[in-house]
């Protein structure tokens, strides 16, 4: 798909969507609940489909109405399914673990790209409790069951893999302990698991600065929940009013987890000269501000190893992509520095490479030049409504094409 952004400035409402993170998580906690449980305030994104689908294929039943998902757990899981993850690297490294604390027979399936992003945690993980672990680029299968005990992972890869054993750990029959090697990357990630098991009755907790324990033969305890709006997508509105527009925001949760939130102080920072900033807690903002930065003051962004593995290769592909626009960067392995350029009209379509928030962050300086965006219904995977959002606010979002 093609889509038209036009110049212009955004005025009106903007009201936070539901945070994919949260939803995920709460999903993940009412699906484990026996009995019933309502989330309620639920975007049904690309990835949130995934996530639902990956519940109904475990065998707990699911009921999706306008903005919410009933789900029913009955205590019993298929023995043999398929779990279709779609592009969400949530959603695998999210149930691997559940799938293997369960003790099922799973086949993993999803995109190409979502099989080749890193696993390396769980498959030493498997190895190490004799649990099978077969990959290829169509697929994922596992057969054992992983046993209670301490669990030593990587702090400076995804938080995924830490979010996913919080989710597994309390169905074992014996206490369990995570422990950190290095820097933790992303702690606030890990910190709305936390949060989210804790709501539903499970004792998980740190214990030390790098360690978590979590206690064995525990149950998740059915309850409804509502799931917070969205600081990672309300970020790009907001920076479009750091270029000119007017928009005020809403539905934001002032004492939030999500590490994203932070953008506020970040857009603060970068509209009063060059600066640098840590995304070590907030990669998914990378893209935002390094199209904020070229057209305000220039940046310097550290903490950027991990922008390989996302969707697409975000601090190479945005590289290229702002190049279209003038805006000269500069990609280190875990540094980014973007340069104050002058913004300009680009005269060939912007390639999402399919990553939605690469399709956002082109929009924002759209609305300073106009432009094209090539596969933008990448935005789909975290934000359907975001095009129509643009719209509401005065922007011209036309769809030129469909493949």
């Amino acid at each position: 798909m093609l889509t038209r952004i036009s110049a212009g400035k955004a005025r009106g409402t903007f009201t936070a969507p539901p945070s994919k993170s949260m939803a995920h998580r709460l999903l993940i906690c009412s699906g484990l609940a026996q009995g019933r449980s309502v989330v309620d305030n639920v975007s049904f994104s690309n990835d949130i489909l995934a996530t639902i689908d990956c519940l109904n294929a475990l065998g707990v039943k699911t009921t999706a109405y306008e903005s919410s998902v009933e789900t029913e757990n009955c205590g019993r899981y298929q023995t043999d399914c398929r779990l279709d993850c779609r592009e969400s690297g949530s959603t695998l490294r999210f149930f691997i673990p559940i799938i293997l604390a369960l003790g099922v027979r799973p086949v993993f399936t999803g995109s190409r790209k979502l099989l080749s992003r890193p696993l390396d945690e769980y498959e030493k993980i498997c190895r190490e409790n004799g649990i099978v672990f077969s990959k290829s680029d169509s697929e994922l299968r596992l057969e054992g069951k992983l046993k209670p005990g301490t669990f030593v992972i990587s702090s400076e890869i995804s938080s995924q893999f830490a979010s996913g054993l919080i989710f597994a750990l309390p169905l074992l029959d014996g206490n369990s302990r995570i422990v950190f090697e290095g820097k933790i990357n992303s702690r606030s990630y890990i910190d709305m698991t936390l949060n989210a098991v804790n709501s539903f009755g499970i004792s998980a907790e740190w214990t030390e600065e790098a360690v978590i324990c979590i206690k064995g033969n525990q149950f998740y305890s059915s309850r409804n929940s509502v799931v917070e709006g969205d600081y990672s997508n309300a970020a790009f509105f907001e920076a479009m009013n750091c270029l000119g527009s007017d928009i005020r925001i809403e539905g934001l949760k002032e004492d939030s987890l999500q590490g994203d939130k932070i953008y506020k102080k970040y857009f603060d920072e970068m509209k009063n000269g060059f600066c640098e900033l840590d995304i070590t807690d907030c990669p998914d903002l990378a893209p935002v501000l390094m199209a904020l930065g070229g057209a305000l003051n220039g940046v310097r962004l550290s903490g950027t190893s991990r922008l390989k593995a996302k969707e697409s290769d975000r601090g190479e592909v945005m590289k290229t992509e702002l190049g279209k626009f003038g805006i000269r960067c500069a990609v280190y392995d875990d540094e980014i520095v973007v340069e104050k350029s002058d913004v300009r009209t680009p005269v060939e379509a912007i390639d999402s490479h399919n990553d939605h928030r690469i399709a956002m962050a082109a929009s924002v300086l759209m609305t300073l030049t106009g432009g094209v965006i090539k596969d933008s219904q990448s935005v789909n995977k975290s934000f359907p409504g975001f095009f129509e959002e643009l719209e509401k606010l005065g922007i011209g979002a036309e769809t030129v094409e469909t493949d």
